[in-house]
């Protein structure tokens, strides 16, 4: 399975987010951080802030920050809300598809148990797990750790 940008760019903002010091940061911020499209990650910052991961704050001062603690955010779950579609192949898509073999086909199962494999190693995982060597990781995005 290979997951789409906007999941990736979530967690990217997530991480980012949760190792600022002050715990607010821009949206501009992030995208020079990881030299990603501003517009693209304003649609992420949209869908996290709708999914209840970050708060947006408004005013000269404002930007966004995690919504809850790094240890309650779960990436396994992450990956489940920002994902559209886990169909690893046509079969296991909603209408079936269109495979000749696909009435007698053991395959959808064997793809069915990998993802699941997939989704349970993910879930053993929160962003603090992700956070946890944040003096390697804030230098490599330009976080100062004196930030207040």
């Amino acid at each position: 399975m290979r997951m789409t940008f906007h999941t990736d760019y979530a967690i990217r903002m997530l991480v980012y987010a949760a190792l600022r010091p002050d715990g607010v940061c821009t949206v501009n911020d992030i995208a020079m951080a990881y030299g990603l499209s501003r517009n693209h990650l304003l649609k992420v910052a949209l869908t996290l802030r709708n999914l209840g991961f970050i708060e947006t704050i408004r005013g000269r001062s404002g930007g966004i920050r995690i919504a809850v603690a790094p240890t309650e955010i779960n990436i396994g779950a992450l990956v489940r809300s920002t994902e559209e579609d886990f169909s690893l192949v046509e079969c296991m898509q909603g209408a079936g598809g269109s495979c000749a073999i696909s009435p007698a086909c053991r395959l959808k199962g064997v793809f069915a148990e990998a993802l699941a494999a997939y989704l349970a190693v993910l879930d053993k995982y929160t962003l603090a797990d992700v956070v946890h060597n944040r003096a390697v990781l804030q230098p490599l995005l330009g976080i100062n750790e004196a930030i207040a």
